[in-house]
């Protein structure tokens, strides 16, 4: 690892973000569905003027997502959230391309407003076909009585006055075969509905960016349904746009051996920094190390947070790390910097490109401002 780069820092690849954006490009020629970036697994500005090249606008879950698209990415910016606030309704009507409503409820208390203020916004239903292949229900909006979405028997008098478009949102790291049976189940319940649709928004938890991703079928399931039902398709993933494209490079502090259990301290925080390490469960690659083998003692990674559970593991390393060694955590680009927080006021990661052309640049460093700012 370059030395040049600060520790800890996220660092994005550059060459690694524009194959995945090559691929998805692709993907949108040759099915006609339209690809969108969720801000929610991926939101750095300093990237955008590379992902503008390949993909038409964004999509928020928020007002501050909704003006991170509109003035730093521009395109279309399309909304779909679980509630709309009073106070926000028409600053998201004034930035938006199309919105998605999370309940009919939703709906009404905000279409006489959608109508007389934005007539060239498209509205959609969030629809929930109650099938999910999403194994940590944290995770899966599709559980019974889950919030998010309309179940069919709700929707039995056909598209409301007004609603153009269906949103559906019910995978998560999920392969094309996942959404072929995902769209069967919709086409099972809503294919009333998608008859009188004029778009059809796909959600995300595509990871196209993936090796061995079927793009092949994924064409064919748009390319279906744009057949079928003359719908226009959108696909709004996030983690298949920044899969695999940076790490988080960290650095040993301290090492604590200690009852057989073996500790490599480190200056960033899973609690902090890589929230999804300890919710989704998800165990990132390490550069250098392997998950140990039966009754074969590895170090777990610490945290640099008081929470006891701040850490994983375990790992096995090529060569055991001294303080100062530099550890880098693979695949940190999604889900990683849209969620940390300076909870224990810790240091927040730096975060940086490594462009194509072999330079690293900073892009932002954070200090005691930023932490000030957070909370008062």
């Amino acid at each position: 690892m370059d030395q040049s780069i600060p520790s800890p820092c996220f660092v994005l690849d550059e060459a690694r973000l524009r194959h995945n954006l090559k691929t998805l490009k692709t993907v949108q020629d040759q099915s006609g569905a339209r690809i969108i970036l969720a801000l929610k697994g991926f939101a750095l500005p300093a990237a955008f003027p590379i992902i503008r090249q390949y993909l038409p606008g964004t999509t928020a879950s928020s007002l501050n997502e909704a003006r991170l698209g509109y003035e730093c990415f521009g395109g279309e910016v399309h909304l779909c959230a679980p509630v709309y606030l009073p106070d926000e309704i028409e600053p998201l009507l004034d930035r938006a391309s199309h919105i998605t409503f999370n309940s009919m409820t939703q709906w009404q208390r905000y279409k006489e407003l959608f109508l007389r203020r934005q007539p060239g916004c498209s509205a959609a239903i969030r629809i929930n076909p109650e099938h999910s292949e999403v194994q940590t229900d944290l995770y899966n909006p599709a559980i019974p009585g889950s919030r998010l979405g309309v179940p069919a028997d709700e929707l039995t008098e056909g598209l409301p006055e007004g609603i153009e478009g269906l949103h559906v949102h019910a995978l998560c790291e999920c392969d094309a075969d996942a959404l072929e049976r995902l769209i069967a189940a919709v086409e099972q319940k809503f294919g009333h509905l998608l008859k009188q649709a004029k778009w059809l928004n796909l959600g995300g938890g595509h990871l196209i960016g993936r090796e061995g991703y079927d793009t092949v079928l994924l064409i064919r399931l748009v390319k279906r349904l744009r057949d079928i039902y003359g719908l226009e398709i959108i696909l709004e993933p996030g983690a298949g746009v920044a899969w695999d494209t940076g790490v988080l490079v960290a650095t040993v502090e301290d090492r604590i051996e200690r009852r057989g259990t073996r500790t490599l301290m480190l200056n960033v925080s899973f609690a902090a920094h890589m929230p999804d390490c300890l919710e989704m469960p998800y165990k990132p690659t390490v550069q250098g190390a392997r998950d140990p083998h039966p009754g074969e003692t590895g170090w777990r990674l610490g945290g640099m947070t008081c929470l006891a559970g701040d850490y994983l593991g375990d790992y096995v390393f090529e060569r055991d790390p001294a303080i100062g060694d530099r550890i880098v955590l693979e695949d940190m680009m999604h889900y990683t910097m849209v969620k940390t927080t300076m909870f224990n006021g810790v240091a927040h990661p730096s975060i940086g490109i490594w462009h194509e052309n072999g330079t690293f640049e900073t892009v932002r460093r954070f200090g005691y401002d930023d932490y000030l700012h957070r909370i008062g």
